[in-house]
């Protein structure tokens, strides 16, 4: 089980099917593989070896999973950079990870990161995403890395480090999880299991490559079941409900801000959306009320939630015969191997085959994160029916106490999504002199509400401890590339 070699029986099982679909350009997956061989031959002709760090930072096209999967073949290690990232950014994770090539975009919504990057590693592979840039010494253009010549084959393990997923650093400096061929292809198999996913499907991405949902339960997924990859550049919804139409995508994750701007836009009706069969949604809490819309307002057979962090990726997930009340109510139960259970406090404790590796060069922080026992730690609380059905609660570090009672954030924010008006919101702890801590709601709406509505709303649905004290109205929220709000900046900018 290497992804190589899963990518060779793609090549020979669904040959003539259509493995990539960006724009005018039509990829399949025979080419694919051809491609993949070529851009493999480039690396191994340009001085990487085995174990060698190939880091990608580039917004979602075709060129990213050629180039990816060209890094494996080359039997290097994939260390994906949010396209988010500044330039000082950038340059922590390729001097942490001793990157020995980088494959960057050129030119992206008006920045140019390799201009910005200043010192770069030995090895550069420009990807065009807004046009060809200006020829530079040392980087070799996309379109002129074909035609060498190198011996590309049997070159990875499957126990060989696959890659180094850096965390999203909601609470701190981010840190590079690792883990193997074997452990990234166990976690696309179980996603793809849970999801039903075959080569009949059309799988829209709008997750970003460079996260663990886009790359690992996107790329890797559909390689598995020859299903058709759409890589979206950027989220736009109208683009997004263009594409479902016209490329009659089936399969469609994504954090629940997408489905939610989807449901609101004003253009939907508009567009014949029926080939939708699948919804995945995660990497923030679910409010139950978009779960409920998504199944009963757009054309989705299937509705699934699922759990998982970079450090294990897919956790927890529903599956297609579960009832909507568990569907709505939980995450589902354990896959891909993990064992799940809680511990004090009702911390999510995961133990199985696909926790990572460790984190790179962090013995420490390995340490702290998976117990003597082989527990991942997963700082979120939870809870578990009798079937096994996991309910995430909220994250340790989100809780607050008003006046001795414990307050979780996630359940404030679930009364607010029933509150007609109000699109999304986040509820942090701040400091009172009275009550120690109080909540704040930063909410986002989408009708006519007073911050006097928001908190009359929660006083006739909330004990009065959960009640927050200040609402703030905004326009949106602060995100990382995978959906999660950052709370972290909120309490930064909370006075």
């Amino acid at each position: 089980m290497t992804i190589p070699a899963v990518l060779a029986n793609a090549g020979e099982k669904f040959g003539a099917r259509e493995a990539l679909v960006d724009g005018s350009v039509r990829i399949t997956y025979a080419e694919l593989h051809e491609q993949v061989q070529d851009c493999a031959r480039f690396f191994v002709s340009e001085g990487i070896r085995p174990g060698d760090r190939v880091a990608i930072c580039s917004p979602n096209t075709w060129h990213w999973v050629v180039a990816a999967l060209g890094a494996f073949y080359a039997g290097a290690t994939l260390v994906p950079i949010s396209t988010r990232f500044t330039a000082p950014e950038i340059r922590d994770i390729l001097d942490r990870t001793h990157a020995a090539a980088l494959v960057v975009t050129g030119e992206f919504l008006g920045v140019d990161r390799l201009a910005r990057l200043g010192e770069r590693p030995g090895v550069v592979l420009r990807i065009p995403v807004e046009g060809l840039s200006e020829p530079e010494a040392g980087v070799t253009e996309w379109a002129d890395h074909k035609g060498r010549t190198a011996d590309v084959d049997n070159l990875t393990k499957p126990d060989d480090v696959s890659d180094i997923m850096f965390t999203s650093g909601t609470t701190g400096r981010s840190k590079g999880a690792m883990s193997s061929h074997r452990q990234a292809l166990g976690v696309a198999e179980a996603w793809a299991d849970c999801g039903g996913l075959t080569e009949q499907d059309r799988y829209l991405v709008i997750n970003p490559f460079f996260h663990t949902f886009g790359y690992k339960a996107g790329i890797l997924a559909a390689i598995l079941r020859g299903a058709t990859l759409v890589p979206q550049l950027k989220f736009d919804v109208d683009e997004t409900l263009r594409l479902i139409e016209t490329e009659r995508i089936t399969v469609l994750p994504g954090a629940p801000t997408i489905h939610q701007m989807l449901l609101d836009a004003p253009a939907r009706a508009a567009h014949d959306l029926s080939s939708l069969r699948l919804a995945v949604t995660g990497a923030a809490t679910v409010p139950v009320a978009l779960v409920e819309r998504m199944q009963d307002e757009l054309s989705f057979d299937t509705v699934l939630t699922a759990y998982g962090l970079t450090e294990a990726v897919v956790a927890t997930m529903c599956r297609p015969d579960d009832d909507a009340k568990t569907v709505a109510h939980t995450t589902g139960r354990a896959t891909a191997g993990f064992e799940v259970r809680l511990g004090e406090g009702n911390e999510i404790l995961l133990r199985g085959p696909n926790v990572m590796l460790g984190y790179l060069d962090d013995p420490e922080a390995t340490a702290e994160a998976i117990d003597s026992g082989g527990w991942l730690h997963t700082g979120d609380v939870g809870a578990l029916d009798e079937r096994g059905n996991l309910r995430i609660t909220d994250r340790i570090k989100d809780m607050y106490i008003c006046g001795g009672f414990n307050v979780y954030p996630a359940e404030v924010e679930q009364a607010l999504a029933r509150l007609g008006g109000v699109a999304e919101s986040a509820v942090i702890g701040i400091p009172d002199a009275r009550l120690g801590e109080v909540g704040k709601a930063y909410v986002v709406l989408r009708g006519e509400l007073s911050e006097e509505d928001i908190v009359a709303y929660c006083k006739a649905n909330l004990a009065n401890y959960k009640v927050p004290r200040h609402v703030e109205i905004c326009a949106t929220l602060p995100r990382n590339p995978s959906g999660k709000v950052l709370k972290r900046v909120l309490r930064e900018e909370s006075p």
